[in-house]
Parts: structure tokens; sequence; C-alpha cells
């Protein structure tokens, strides 16, 4: 689904990530773990080639198509789909219309909303005046719209109360067809801080991104733990860091 090959990516001059290699398989769900200003939501923005992030060197490949230098829309229709952690007040733009703009599936914009019980929000500006977990839902409504084969969610459970988190990770999982065990067709790259997305999300793979770079992989879970317990600096002279430097590609 992805492949991202030796990426080095800068704004305005500043390096942000260097030599980043990262795949993910058709039907599988990794998790980014970093520290705040770690570089993830730059990796994010690279991969759907949103701002002024500038690759430097390497290739992103999506679906075996080269799309490096692909602009933004055109990934976009191509099934690649971001959730913002903090994406644009629009005004004068409805919710409803988004939706109608970007419907993909063939899905009523209305029975979407009531699954997140937001249909009394399908006539209000998009994100104008929401609270930080119905910007959430605003932007998962539109991942399901869209229907995207490959998921880019930033922190979907940052600044979300109990209630919100669950109906998110229930739409999260629908996204992903975790409710499927077989033939899976959709692949999601999810930043987290917390790892409490892991409590309603199963991933396949967790990476951790420091230094500029992907610094270790492995279990989503034993790494989370590690990271509760240690923090991140630990994360830098941790033998299986170490041993991941030298063998990126080991499973």
């Amino acid at each position: 689904m992805l492949e991202i090959e030796n990426l080095t990516v800068s704004i305005e001059g500043n390096v942000l990530l260097e030599d980043i290699n990262l795949h993910i398989a058709m039907g599988e769900t990794h998790m980014l773990f970093g520290e705040n200003g770690s570089g993830k939501t730059s990796l994010l923005m690279a991969i759907m080639g949103i701002g002024k992030y500038k690759v430097e060197s390497g290739r992103i490949i999506y679906k075996g198509e080269d799309i490096t230098r692909m602009p933004a829309y055109e990934r976009a229709r191509k099934g690649i789909g971001i959730m913002f952690q903090r994406p644009p007040t629009i005004r004068g733009l409805k919710v409803e219309q988004i939706l109608e703009i970007i419907e993909h599936n063939g899905e009523d914009p209305e029975k979407l909303a009531a699954e997140l019980n937001f249909t009394d929000f399908l006539d209000r500006d998009l994100n104008l005046g929401f609270s930080g977990g119905e910007i959430k839902r605003a932007e998962i409504l539109q991942l399901l719209a869209q229907d995207p084969d490959l998921v880019l969610l930033d922190e979907p459970e940052s600044g979300v109360d109990l209630v919100n988190i669950n109906v998110i990770g229930n739409a999260i999982r629908k996204l992903l067809q975790k409710d499927k065990h077989r033939k899976r067709e959709k692949s999601g790259l999810i930043i987290t801080h917390s790892g409490f997305i892991l409590d309603y999300v199963e991933a396949d793979r967790g990476c951790v991104l420091a230094n500029k770079t992907i610094w270790c992989a492995g279990n989503p879970h034993e790494l989370i733990e590690g990271i509760r317990e240690h923090g991140y600096h630990e994360c830098l002279t941790c033998e299986r860091a170490q041993e991941f430097q030298e063998h990126p590609d080991d499973p």
C-alpha cells in the first residue's frame, strides 16, 4: 500500500525528517509514536503532499506508483485520506456541502452523520464553534464519505472525552475494516502521543520517530508500555533501537 524510501523532508530550509523508511502492506495498520515536535505530523503532511513540506530526497510510493511530486488533490483522488490534528475553520461551507463534494462510496451523508451522532451539525459551517471532540467527529465523517484506501490519522484521541473517543474509535475501526478478519483492503498510519487509541483500534506494528527518523519498530503494545514506563529518552539507548538501526528491514 505505502512504501517510503530514504525520505528527507524540509520546510523553509530546515530539515524535519531524515532518511525515513516505512512500509505498510495492504490491510495493515501502523502506529507512529513520538514526542511532541518529533516530526510525526510533518511525515503525514509529506505523504499527503500538503503545504510547504519539501521532499529533498527519497520517494513516496503508493500502490506501486511514485507520488513524491504529485499534488495533494491527486493523492486524495487516488485514495489517500487524512485527519488533521488542527483542521481549519471554513466559514460559508456547510458540513453537508463538504460531504457532498468528497462523497465517494455512495452512502447517504445523513446516515453517516447519524453513526457519529452528528446530524445536528450538517447545516453548520465547517468547524465553526466546534469543540475538540466535535472537530474530530467532523474529520472522521469526511473520511467515511471519502472512503480512502490509505487512512492517515493525526492524534485522533487528542482533546477528546471518553464518550467521543468511543464513537471515534468505532468509526476508525469501520474505516480500516477491523470488523473483517480476511481480505482487508484498507491500510492506516495513526499518529499517537499517548497510545490511548490502541484501546479501540488494533495495530499490526508500531514505530518510534526520534532524531528525525524512524528509530525503532515492533509490537505497538510493547513499545507504548516501554514509553509509558521509561519515557521517550530511553528509546534512544535501548538495545531494540540499536538492532533496528542496524537491520531496519527485519520483522
